[in-house]
């Protein structure tokens, strides 16, 4: 096992599928005691049954909603006394040329992508204040560092939850919270499956075929940051396959 890890009470949402399973399974064989949170009830409590973790550690959660997301972080508080980490792993990428207009799309990843992290850190902060400790670990990509054609608006998004993180690193210095931004490249997932768009879908679709790295990385990724020791804040972690150009 990687030291820091066993014991601790983590939080994922967007954990059903993806990169927030993946983590879920890791970090449930280092010994973590885990809260998941989704939409999809059915498909968490079958991951639950399997972690044997308990029925309890399912809830179903829709990060768009503020209340549903506290509700999540308070029932790891009401089962375990505490919480110390928690991952804002929830997101969507309907790419698009913005000329096309995908207004309702757009809404959804600002939905999801930006106030879904917000919804996360404002539930747990309370929690984490008043135990002076806590990790709060925020999704981003490789898009919120760079742009492409088609991804506007996927990247402000995800350029948005790192300069959240890091106003969030400086404002939280008094408390021991410790913050990290994960931004992965091409990782499988059910991200491909949100565009909207048949054509950009098939482009996407044969990149990530091509390109894509299983999602156990990221949940190395995520237990290299929370394992390390308390006085170390591991802040931002970009990483890609080793094939992917940009």
């Amino acid at each position: 096992m990687s030291g820091n890890i066993e014991g601790k009470v983590v939080v994922i949402t967007g954990a059903s599928s993806g990169l927030g399973e993946a983590a879920a399974r890791h970090l449930a064989r280092e010994g973590a005691k885990l809260v998941l949170g989704a939409r999809r009830l059915d498909r968490l409590q079958k991951l639950v049954s399997e972690l044997g973790i308990g029925d309890g550690a399912a809830v179903q959660t829709d990060v768009t909603n503020p209340e549903q997301v506290k509700r999540l972080v308070d029932v790891a508080v009401a089962a375990h006394g505490r919480v110390d980490v928690v991952i804002n792993n929830a997101g969507l990428m309907p790419h698009s040329p913005l000329e096309r207009g995908k207004i309702e799309d757009w809404d959804r990843m600002i939905d999801v992508n930006i106030k879904g992290v917000l919804y996360g850190i404002a539930a747990a902060l309370p929690h984490m204040k008043a135990q002076k400790s806590g990790h709060i670990i925020n999704v981003s990509s490789v898009a919120g560092h760079k742009v492409r054609s088609g991804s506007a608006v996927y990247a402000a998004t995800k350029a948005a939850v790192r300069m959240l993180s890091e106003g969030l690193r400086q404002e939280v210095k008094p408390y021991n919270i410790r913050t990290t931004v994960v931004s992965p490249g091409a990782v499988e997932s059910e991200l491909p499956q949100s565009v909207t768009e048949a054509d950009v879908a098939r482009g996407i679709q044969d990149f990530y075929e091509a390109y894509a790295i299983p999602a156990e990385n990221f949940a190395r990724v995520v237990a290299f940051a929370i394992s390390q020791p308390d006085e170390v804040d591991i802040n931002e972690i970009l990483f890609r396959p080793t094939a992917q150009e940009f």
